[in-house]
């Protein structure tokens, strides 16, 4: 080897400071990335969410064209075995129109939809008789953006989508699409009001554009459920339970201050505080009229405010504020009573917020409104 000559040998493999470099450029790549998978897949399933409004408003018009009027919130005092308190839900009588025919025929309406679990009379009136369809879960009536597991019955099927019972109750009850039968509403208020379902096409004259069918809820966390202790108004879960505001208010007032009084005590509710109860989507077949926290939902809070109780504090009552709730981010989707599916924020204005809530209160309510 000639003087001076050095031997030289090729360098492999990364330093590490070059291999520490590679990962922090993969692990931004990542955190820019994930942001928008996730928005990605929440966009697909919202549409998805839309696609079973659509569904659900094309099973009504079916519904309607074959019955002349839309689905009944619950069928008291009959389709329903009195003794056990339940009865019959709107979404049953929409099976047909999903596809479910074999649901539909395996009900048997001579008995109730309730069950022993919850009331020792249901034995005798037959609870378990439709617990068959009871514990059949249609995928149609769920939202793919709920993110809980477990239902709020542990056997009953529950659901993400609920019927409108219209606005406010403390100014006037039922004024929805999805209402109870005149003897439901009477057993509720007390005397005669002559104004349940059900409800036609001609008894939505503020348009069936611009009244509300649907919407979609957070289904709760069961009747006794631990749970219940961690929710209050600021948590994730606070949307899934019902508060007792220290302001109360009677239904059918008239009187709009009364209403917006309520409201305020409802967004002003202590922090702290829990909820009373969680049952919405407590059995897709089951319902009450008095129970509108149940299977129904009204346009009184903004959508995705926590729930209040009025005159039933633990499952609603028809003068209640039951607001829709969702996983979506800023708003819920709500199905409309002429059949198209509107992207309501969290935002919108109280009086377009309870003017969509109402058939025939005679309010005029701008498209880019709501």
């Amino acid at each position: 080897m000639p003087s001076g000559q050095r031997l030289s040998r090729a360098r492999s493999g990364f330093t590490l400071i070059e291999l520490l470099v590679v990962i922090a450029i993969i692990a931004v790549l990542i955190a820019l990335l994930l942001p928008a998978v996730q928005a990605a897949r929440e966009a697909a399933r919202r549409s998805q969410c839309v696609n079973n409004l659509k569904q659900l408003g094309l099973a009504v018009h079916n519904y309607a064209d074959q019955n002349q009027c839309f689905p009944l919130a619950d069928m008291y005092p009959s389709a329903s075995g009195t003794s056990c308190g339940w009865t019959l839900s709107w979404p049953i009588g929409l099976m047909p129109g999903m596809e479910q025919m074999p649901l539909f025929n395996a009900f048997n309406f001579a008995f109730t939809t309730g069950g022993a679990d919850y009331d020792a009379a249901c034995t005798a009136g037959g609870g378990w008789a439709n617990s068959t369809v009871g514990r059949a879960q249609v995928a149609t009536l769920l939202c793919p953006s709920e993110s809980l597991q477990q239902h709020p019955d542990g056997t009953f099927a529950t659901m993400n989508y609920y019927g409108n019972l219209g606005g406010p109750g403390v100014i006037a009850t039922f004024t929805g699409m999805i209402i109870p039968t005149d003897a439901g509403v009477q057993a509720v208020l007390g005397g005669t009001y002559g104004r349940g379902g059900p409800v036609s096409f001609a008894s939505a004259t503020d348009g069936t554009s611009n009244t509300a069918l649907f919407s979609e809820k957070l289904y709760g966390v069961g009747v006794s459920s631990s749970m219940l202790n961690q929710m209050t108004p600021g948590s994730i879960s606070g949307k899934r339970g019902m508060f007792n505001p220290t302001t109360t208010a009677s239904h059918d007032t008239g009187s709009q201050t009364a209403a917006l009084a309520f409201i305020a005590g409802c967004n002003s509710i202590p922090a702290t505080t829990t909820a009373t109860s969680s049952i919405a989507g407590l059995s897709w077949i089951k319902a009450y009229p008095a129970y509108s926290a149940i299977n129904g939902y009204t346009h009184f809070g903004a959508p995705n405010s926590i729930a209040c109780a009025t005159d039933n504090t633990y499952w609603g009552g028809p003068a209640a504020s039951v607001p829709p709730s969702s996983n979506h981010s800023g708003g819920v989707n709500m199905g409309m009573a002429d059949g198209s599916v509107r992207f309501i924020k969290n935002s919108v204005s109280l009086p377009a917020w309870w003017a969509i809530g109402t058939r025939a209160s005679g309010e005029v309510v701008s498209a880019d409104a709501f």
